[in-house]
């Protein structure tokens, strides 16, 4: 090693590399509390009111151009999310996310089994509330909330975590 480092950097490595039970404690310490601080934070932060959103009311399909068990793919409430619509009953219809809740894939109805399924993972929704049937979701897809008025259906809000 050059001399002239030494002279100009005088560090006993040796002693460097030393660490006391003092300094790791003061670390142990300073990390642990950053650590409580962050998740005190964190847990006000989640209980904190937040304002619903507000949502358009959007026609999203007529009710005698869609067959019983039928479905149709929209865009709620944005243009780039995807949402499905399936038509369960005379009257009836329900609407969901079409975004896997474990990750993103799309969803897709399967009439004959009568549930929304995920193909990445073998991922199953109930058609009836969102929730999860099977697989590795581990939360249910958001529903869109719908309105019937004069044959036609409108979106008009969604509801996270299903039913």
């Amino acid at each position: 090693m050059d001399n002239r480092i030494l002279e100009d950097f005088p560090v006993d490595w040796q002693e460097d590399q030393y660490i006391s039970r003092r300094e790791f404690v003061k670390f142990l310490t300073l990390v642990s509390g950053g650590m409580a601080v962050g998740s005190a934070v964190l847990a006000a932060w989640v209980k904190m009111p937040r304002n619903a959103a507000e949502y358009q009311a959007k026609e999203i399909a007529r009710l005698d151009e869609m067959p019983v068990g039928g479905w149709k793919q929209f865009a709620y409430p944005g243009e780039n999310d995807a949402c499905i619509l399936i038509r369960t009953g005379e009257d009836t219809v329900a609407a969901y996310s079409r975004k896997c809740t474990h990750l993103s894939c799309p969803v897709g109805w399967q009439k004959d089994r009568k549930r929304l399924y995920c193909p990445c993972h073998n991922g199953a929704f109930s058609v009836e509330d969102g929730h999860v049937l099977q697989g590795p979701p581990g939360r249910p897809l958001p529903r869109i909330e719908l309105s019937i008025e004069n044959g036609a259906i409108y979106a008009v809000g969604v509801a996270e975590g299903g039913a």
